[in-house]
């Protein structure tokens, strides 16, 4: 979605409110010009429920983030700014997994995913600025995630490689984890880190009249 590919995108700057090497892989694989200002703000919330708290995490960094560039020279010379904020969650049976403390605390989770079926939520928000004025739009997308039986030697094996440690859940599915996933029902690249096509298509078809 360059500028010269969509006449509707020309004078939009986007900014992606992340420094996750995976999210910024998917939005380059999309073709889409961006630069990336991770937002600063605690990952905390009240909220349990693992869907709701995908969504306010991601707000919360999109507003983080437009609040600080607003009146900076990030945003000078733009018709529109749009700023992506993206959190992703998993939970089984609603219990969220966090990232793990430990290797300890990584192992437990695997314990917890191997077997059977969890769910990877992630929430996406836009926050928009233009004419001086802010608008938003977000969204959740959830994948089901089917994990094949591991012994625990499998287990300490996979932990012993250091990949869960950043990340929910204790695994990445684009990595070594990939051979215990039997199946995903949903958008692989959403357990990555990003609902990539659905990004995308929000780019290019509600932004712009937001």
């Amino acid at each position: 979605m360059k500028a010269s590919e969509d006449s509707n995108m020309e004078g939009t700057k986007i900014v992606l409110a992340s420094q996750s090497p995976r999210r910024k892989e998917l939005l380059e694989r999309a073709g889409i010009e961006f630069t990336i200002i991770p937002s600063t703000m605690d990952e905390n919330s009240n909220c349990k429920e693992p869907d709701k708290l995908a969504e306010e995490l991601a707000l919360t960094k999109a507003r983080d983030v437009a609040q600080n560039i607003k009146n900076t020279e990030t945003a000078k010379g733009c018709e529109k700014v749009v700023v992506i904020g993206a959190d992703t969650v998993v939970a089984k049976n609603e219990l969220v997994l966090g990232k793990p403390a430990d290797e300890d605390d990584a192992a437990w989770m695997i314990s917890q995913l191997q077997g059977d079926v969890h769910q990877v939520y992630t929430g996406v928000a836009f926050v928009v600025l233009e004419n001086g004025k802010a608008s938003e739009h977000s969204f959740v997308e959830k994948t089901d995630v089917y994990v094949s039986p591991m012994t625990e030697d499998e287990i300490k094996t996979y932990v012993a490689t250091g990949e869960p440690m950043d990340k929910a859940g204790a695994y990445g599915i684009q990595g070594h984890f990939c051979v215990y996933v039997e199946k995903i029902n949903g958008d692989y690249s959403n357990v990555v880190g990003l609902p990539i096509a659905r990004v995308y298509n929000v780019l290019k078809t509600k932004i712009v009249t937001i």
